[in-house]
């Protein structure tokens, strides 16, 4: 299951058009947090944390895509890995 995670502050952003878009969405479980500790980067753009790891946007509506992007990236990440794991 791929985690990804909001800030409540952020949604000044446009941020919780994607987390409602996010939530319709199967194999993805999104959290709504009241602070990630991102302060600076929450302030000055939309940004979400994907499977720990920082997504950050210019616009919400480009953050969605950026998302996308991340969750397909490191899921191609962890079948490589399990590929050189299996041939080792």
């Amino acid at each position: 299951m791929n985690i990804v995670e909001f800030c409540v502050s952020n949604m000044h952003h446009g941020t919780d058009k994607v987390l409602e878009k996010l939530e319709l969405e199967d194999g993805i479980e999104v959290i709504e947090y009241g602070c990630l500790g991102n302060c600076g980067e929450c302030y000055l753009s939309p940004y979400a944390l994907v499977n720990g790891e920082s997504v950050v946007a210019e616009q919400a509506d480009q953050l969605y895509e950026l998302i996308k992007a991340a969750l397909k990236e490191q899921e191609a990440d962890r079948s490589a890995l399990d590929k050189l794991l299996d041939d080792l």
